[in-house]
């Protein structure tokens, strides 16, 4: 009995310590009426305030969507080859279908050569992602900022740029050069892939 009653005090002991050690230390504050080492009332909304912001301002998701390999976003090509089929009649693949795992507002690049004289038409699809968005954008150099060529104009989870309502997108320039497609979640959450057709 008497180790019982010794034993206690010495474990109230210790988890006091572990109370007093996960208390944060008070910031010296000149604005703050209280004595230094002493919480108030009033300095801990100060304190809330400042960190509501700081955690807020950072975004969960990076903007950028999580690419899928190109072995797995494979399995998209047979929807999107449809979508050519309709929307891009008479034009070829350029290059294979690549696909991203998007929270809404990520983008997801994939970069082209943008040959001269050539016409693009660019069709997406989503699961999950309630309005897909797809740009085609040129990069003059590696200083100035990317220069938008064409967007698609259409709503909802399938998007086509250069489709054939439009016609498909042709390059005006004599030269070609680098150039990006950009998907971008705008509105939900879940898979995306695309696929460029070049004539």
């Amino acid at each position: 009995m008497m180790r019982v009653f010794q034993v206690l005090p010495l474990s109230l002991a210790a988890l006091g310590a572990l109370a007093c050690s996960s208390t944060p230390e008070p910031t010296i504050d000149p604005s703050n009426p209280c004595p230094p080492g002493q919480w108030c009332a009033s300095a801990v909304p100060t304190t809330t305030a400042t960190a509501v912001p700081t955690t807020t301002t950072v975004a969960p998701a990076g903007p950028t969507a999580t690419p899928i390999p190109p072995v797995a976003a494979v399995a998209a090509t047979p929807i999107l080859q449809g979508m050519g089929t309709t929307e891009a009649p008479g034009m070829k693949a350029d290059g294979g279908p690549f696909a991203g795992q998007f929270q809404e507002g990520q983008t997801l690049e994939q970069d082209i050569n943008i040959s001269a004289g050539k016409c693009y038409t660019v069709v997406g699809i989503g699961i999950g992602v309630q309005e897909l968005d797809i740009q085609l954008v040129s990069q003059p150099a590696p200083a100035l900022p990317p220069v938008v060529l064409a967007q698609d104009s259409t709503t909802g989870a399938a998007a086509t740029l250069g489709g054939k309502a439009s016609g498909c997108w042709k390059n005006p320039l004599p030269v070609g050069g680098p150039g990006k497609v950009i998907l971008k979640a705008t509105k939900g959450a879940g898979l995306a892939a695309a696929q460029v057709f070049s004539k």
